[in-house]
């Protein structure tokens, strides 16, 4: 596959989002699972298993994926302990924990906005007929 060139609309509007701090966050916590899992970590420490319990739908694949995303952005980290069997915890590192009070105001007018919209948990708008 060739190369992109320099100067194509592709390339600067890319470089227009990177410049742009609010995008350069989305991107990270884009996926998606990692506002699920974020979310559930801003309880407590989860182990793999108990994420699988939550998720149960979830593959292996895509959990580890996603945990690993987040872990290489530095918003969780990852503890394993020398145990038999060895036991790994995830837990949100001290800049995710900024973010929590961010991602509950972005819950409360994502509820808001569901309701004025009509829409239920689905996405479907109320009286919406299947």
């Amino acid at each position: 596959m060739g190369e992109r060139k320099l100067n194509s609309t592709y390339t600067r509007n890319e470089q227009c989002i990177i410049n742009c701090d609010l995008t350069y966050v989305i991107h990270i916590i884009s996926g998606r699972w990692k506002l699920f899992i974020l979310d559930l970590l801003s309880r407590k420490k989860y182990r793999f298993k108990e994420f699988k319990s939550e998720f149960s739908f979830l593959t292996d694949r895509v959990l580890t994926s996603q945990l690993r995303a987040l872990e290489k952005d530095g918003l969780v980290k990852r503890t394993v302990y020398a145990e038999v069997p060895v036991r790994v915890e995830y837990e949100l590192t001290d800049l995710a924990i900024e973010l929590t009070p961010i991602f509950e105001q972005l819950s409360k007018w994502g509820k808001k906005q569901r309701e004025l919209m009509g829409e239920n948990e689905l996405g479907e708008h109320a009286g919406e007929v299947k």
